[in-house]
């Protein structure tokens, strides 16, 4: 039976590499055709990034987490986000007090303390129910109220959109991950796997809405990241952040 299928699996992955090649080709065109915004002055060499990020994603990513969702139920799915979102306002604490926000800074310890005890590790969003704020905080976001400037926009193979500030603060946000550091090696795979897996499970419907609603794909995700950092840097506040201010 195995060796049955050894010639279909060599030809989904020929024909994977040939799309691969063709959103190369075509990235490499469209780059040298268009202008770079202020914001994104490598944009020749991130929208073939996201050319290939896309196709991967496509290709093999897309197709996994489809069955993800058939397989697992709906509340199953909820814990493991709730999980990783609990962990996610563990390293929010420390952030949200080295940028200076004090209700942010209460708020995300109070998080963190109901949803790890009433909330079972995590596995049950209780602190949302009872109206207590969530306040995302990372090292990146740290920096940016200290004024260092957000730098260029750049997508990374995998890890996609980033800034030069975020990129720089990958080693210090992964230090930071509880998960990271669990004793065993096969824990700290297993949950990086899943942390994985619901970061993209969050967005699977994202991406269809996307393609349907934006003439560009690139632009519209670029442009929504960077929006994105600004509402991050700013706690949800409408005023420009530090780094924006005259």
């Amino acid at each position: 039976m195995a060796i049955a299928l050894l010639p279909g699996v060599r030809a989904g992955l020929r024909h994977a590499m040939v799309g691969l090649l063709v959103v190369l080709a075509c990235g490499l065109s469209r780059a040298a055709a268009s202008a770079p915004a202020p914001t994104d002055p490598w944009e020749p060499m991130n929208r073939v990034v996201y050319g290939l990020n896309d196709a991967l994603d496509r290709v093999l990513v897309k197709p996994f987490m489809q069955v993800y969702v058939q397989v697992l139920p709906h509340w199953a799915r909820r814990g493991v986000n709730h999980f990783f979102g609990n962990l996610t306002d563990i390293w929010s604490v420390p952030n949200n007090a080295l940028a200076l926000r004090p209700k942010a800074t209460v708020d995300s310890v109070k998080r963190v303390l109901v949803n790890s005890t009433i909330g079972v590790f995590g596995l049950i969003d209780v602190a949302s129910e009872w109206d207590i704020e969530k306040h995302p905080a990372d090292a990146g976001v740290t920096l940016g109220r200290w004024g260092i400037p957000a730098g260029p926009y750049v997508v990374l193979p995998f890890l996609g959109p980033r800034t030069v500030r975020e990129v720089a603060m990958l080693p210090v946000d992964r230090w930071g991950n509880v998960a990271n550091h669990a004793d065993q090696v096969d824990t700290r795979d297993a949950l990086m796997v899943m942390g994985f897996i619901d970061l993209r499970e969050t967005y699977l419907q994202a991406g269809d809405v996307i393609k349907a609603a934006a003439l560009d794909p690139y632009t519209f995700t670029r442009d929504s990241y960077l929006q994105r950092q600004r509402y991050l840097l700013n706690d949800g506040d409408d005023a420009d952040p530090p780094e924006d201010q005259p």
